[in-house]
């Protein structure tokens, strides 16, 4: 998403994605450096955060400031989620696959529950000044979600610039673009020799992870706890 975001920003050329890093481009405001590189930019601006609704700032809930929430499949978030934290230096290294989705089914991760944040958000969803997408769905039609990311954005872009949009943003470009590819982060930080950042990128991966009884597992809790949302996402469609 910051990438199709700083492409659309850009109007789909993609010189400032492939010179800029992109957490330069779209600073993490929940960090004290994200946040001085935020305040310096002028508006309209990109901002990112992992933040859950309730210690979203405040100010916020009367802004004209737009949210693009973007959501996946759990069970990839868990894989995705458990390669990522043996490379990230900041993260505790885990100890097994089937302790850390332990761990994530009881909200014991850091960035906290990913069911309580996915509800947290959802209220926001008849809002107008709210866009929700899943990952899935970007996956499926990049050209068709970035169009509608775009009308909600209020930017017109000419079929060439949403073309281009698509190209650089997919995930084979991304990969070969070390401004989003996390290479050029120190070893301190993210430790190349045990992953990738950008490591498959498709759904369903977690078929290749979950155990059955631990597929069983989390599906109960999964209807337990996102029961009372009344929403039907791709992956509840399968």
């Amino acid at each position: 998403m910051t990438e199709i975001l700083s492409l659309i920003r850009s109007r789909g050329h993609p010189s400032w994605s492939q010179t800029i890093l992109n957490s330069d481009r779209m600073p993490w405001f929940s960090t004290r450096l994200g946040l001085e590189a935020a305040l310096s930019y002028p508006s309209p601006r990109l901002l990112t955060c992992h933040l859950p609704r309730h210690i979203f700032p405040k100010s916020f809930s009367h802004s004209t400031a737009k949210v693009i929430y973007t959501l996946r499949d759990p069970r990839d978030v868990v894989v995705s989620y458990y390669y990522f934290s043996k490379m990230c230096s900041s993260y505790e290294d885990p100890t097994s696959f089937d302790q850390f989705l332990r761990d994530f089914l009881s909200g014991e991760l850091p960035h906290g529950s990913w069911f309580e944040h996915v509800q947290g958000w959802m209220e926001m969803k008849d809002q107008e000044n709210f866009f929700f997408i899943t990952y899935e769905e970007l996956k499926q039609d990049l050209q068709g979600s970035v169009r509608r990311i775009c009308q909600f954005l209020g930017q017109d872009l000419d079929d060439a610039a949403v073309s281009s949009v698509v190209r650089n943003a997919s995930f084979s470009a991304m990969r070969e673009n070390p401004m989003c590819s996390s290479v050029l982060l120190p070893a301190d930080i993210m430790d190349q020799t045990k992953g990738q950042f950008l490591r498959k990128g498709i759904c369903g991966d977690w078929k290749n992870h979950f155990t059955v009884a631990q597929s069983e597992t989390f599906n109960r809790i999964y209807q337990d706890r996102m029961q009372g949302l009344n929403m039907a996402f791709p992956w509840d469609r399968h």
